[in-house]
């Protein structure tokens, strides 16, 4: 009885809570794939950019553009993955999201720094096609 009091007094502390969130943090990777990315500037008007992925995560995507965006803006990216030892043929993955960060870069060509918090759901395309 005793055992069981002193774990649903464990369940409830803080110290153990801060330790199941951390487990759950997500995995980022940093890489530089080829993307093209559509969507509506800040002035409302239709953009299409090739860049590349600065890092990405199953919840965001960050990337460098020229475009200006506003935090809200909807995108949707196109992004090129090329074939490896494990894929047999390339492959576009199609993904959208929100902005939800954005930062001018000085000294970068004029470029901001995007991050977008990607929807749920993504597509997978062979890519036959030109790389975006």
């Amino acid at each position: 009885m005793r055992g069981d009091m002193e774990m649903g007094k464990s369940l409830h502390d803080p110290s153990t809570q801060g330790a199941a969130r951390a487990a759950k943090r997500e995995r980022s990777f940093e890489l530089s794939l080829p993307a093209l990315v559509k969507g509506l500037d800040a002035a409302g008007r239709k953009f299409e950019e090739q860049t590349s992925v600065c890092g990405i995560s199953a919840q965001e995507v960050s990337f460098r553009l020229k475009a200006r965006l506003i935090i809200d803006s909807r995108v949707t990216l196109f992004l090129d993955i090329p074939r490896t030892l494990i894929l047999e043929s390339p492959l576009r993955m199609v993904l959208s999201g929100a902005v939800v960060y954005v930062r001018f870069e000085e000294g970068n060509g004029k470029l901001q720094f995007v991050a977008v918090r990607l929807d749920r759901g993504f597509r997978l395309h062979p890519n036959s096609l030109p790389p975006a």
